[in-house]
């Protein structure tokens, strides 16, 4: 008899689910885990991060304050307090999750795993545990280049740890956890150079919304080096960085961050030994009910490099204990998954884009309204939102909705749940509009 019916490597947020809920049917379940319990997210990823953007947005907000009649004799910002407190939540949330597995009679290992065989680990220890299924959820890192200096550059895990914030900072990358950093330092008042080696922002996100924020964030003092590559860091005296470039001058600076995307976790995991097929991305390769090759081995979350996102690994964690422990046959439907990017104004779309649909659909209908928050009018903020709303063109479905503005991100969950529902323009037409909001625009396009 095996030790266990699952044992889970990495307890991030897709193993904690997948833990929590096969011991909630009744399984025997372990957890290898060799840093923190929460993963990325909890840990060193969106959370954290949203802290930091929570604490970034109070630099417009009491500029602001002034046109509303508040007086703010002074305006200063301490990074120490910010980053203590932020870690400090970082540590509450790594014990409730820890709580959550024990209270459900997760046995939880404070140490690696690799795998000795299909249905068997050995920990870091050198204890061999045995389990009739594993389930790899190991997550991902970021992806660090291999040029020279590299020991002087920072990946975002760093950014949470910062002794001080650097007055200058160089941020490679396209992908929203770059143009999130770009943003959050920015308003913390370091100057910023993002530079990318193409000039795509944002894959994958709507262009015309692309195209806002970048309006927005150069307006705001944010360099952009587009086509340009860094080739080689080095640390002077001084402690500055000297940042050698091709497609653009050389660049000084205080820090270097890298956002050039995340890469899966299974350096010595031991996929060999047990049979496990790795991709050509170092991804775990997986079916539709996350199985790989080996009957008895599982994988979800950011090592299978499906939709590096957490609320996707959570619907796989659950998936696949619903389907292997709860004898309920679930699979994820990655069709219509919302997503956001908390920049400087925050970003979020859902469904198609405007170029997706006309080269999937052919006829497409676009209605946009481009508006100034009431907030910022009064501020004398002049920066305008966006809202968006792609139709096909046949049957007035909306196929997507994309929007950058305030809580950009708060407004898109529900509306969401219009796309999922494939719901029609007239549908939109038909809901009263709470008047005086943002989210009303959404309901009022014609």
């Amino acid at each position: 008899m095996s030790d266990f019916d699952l044992f889970v490597i990495g307890a991030g947020s897709g193993g904690v689910r997948a833990s929590r809920v096969a011991a909630a049917y009744g399984a025997r379940v372990a957890v290898a885990e060799e840093y923190k319990v929460g993963g990325t997210c909890v840990i060193r990823g969106c959370v954290p991060k949203k802290l930091l953007v929570y604490g970034a947005h109070f630099a417009e907000d009491l500029d602001d304050a002034a046109m509303f009649g508040w007086d703010v004799p002074t305006k200063r910002f301490d990074w120490p307090t910010l980053r203590d407190n932020v870690l400090a939540e970082v540590g509450r949330l790594e014990g409730a999750y820890t709580e959550t597995l024990t209270n459900h009679d997760v046995k939880i290992f404070k140490e690696r795993a690799e795998f000795a065989g299909p249905n068997s680990v050995t920990l870091a220890s050198g204890k061999t545990v045995t389990a009739d299924k594993i389930l790899i959820a190991t997550g991902a890192r970021p992806l660090m280049p291999d040029i020279p200096g590299i020991e002087h550059a920072i990946s975002s895990n760093e950014t949470f740890h910062l002794e001080k914030l650097p007055e200058r900072i160089v941020i490679a990358g396209g992908g929203y956890i770059a143009n999130e950093f770009a943003g959050i330092f920015h308003q913390f008042g370091s100057k910023v150079t993002l530079v990318n080696r193409t000039d795509v922002l944002l894959r994958g996100y709507d262009q015309q919304i692309v195209d806002r924020l970048m309006q927005i964030a150069v307006r705001k003092g944010i360099d952009f080096k587009f086509h340009a590559t860094i080739e080689e860091i080095t640390k002077g005296e001084d402690g500055a960085l000297h940042v050698r470039m091709t497609g653009c001058d050389d660049i000084e600076t205080d820090a270097v961050l890298f956002a050039v995307g995340r890469q899966p976790n299974v350096e010595s995991l031991g996929c060999s030994a047990a049979g496990v097929q790795v991709g050509e991305k170092g991804e775990i390769k997986v079916d539709e009910d996350n199985r790989t090759n080996v009957p008895s081995i599982f994988a979800v979350g950011d090592v299978t490099n499906r939709v590096q996102l957490t609320p996707v690994a959570i619907r796989e964690g659950q998936a696949f204990a619903d389907t292997f422990f709860g004898k309920k046959s679930r699979r994820v439907d990655y069709s219509c998954i919302p997503s956001a990017v908390f920049s400087h104004p925050p970003l979020a779309g859902v469904g198609m884009t405007e170029g997706e649909a006309r080269n999937r659909l052919g006829s497409v209908k676009v209605f946009t309204s481009d508006f100034r928050p009431m907030k910022n009018v009064l501020a004398g903020r002049n920066e305008r939102s966006l809202y968006k709303l792609v139709l096909d063109g046949e049957t007035d479905r909306v196929v997507g909705i994309h929007m950058i503005g305030p809580d950009a991100p708060e407004i898109l969950q529900a509306a969401a749940v219009a796309v999922k529902a494939r719901l029609k323009k007239e549908d939109f037409d038909a809901t009263v509009a709470l008047h005086p909001t943002m989210a009303e625009e959404l309901v009022l396009m014609r």
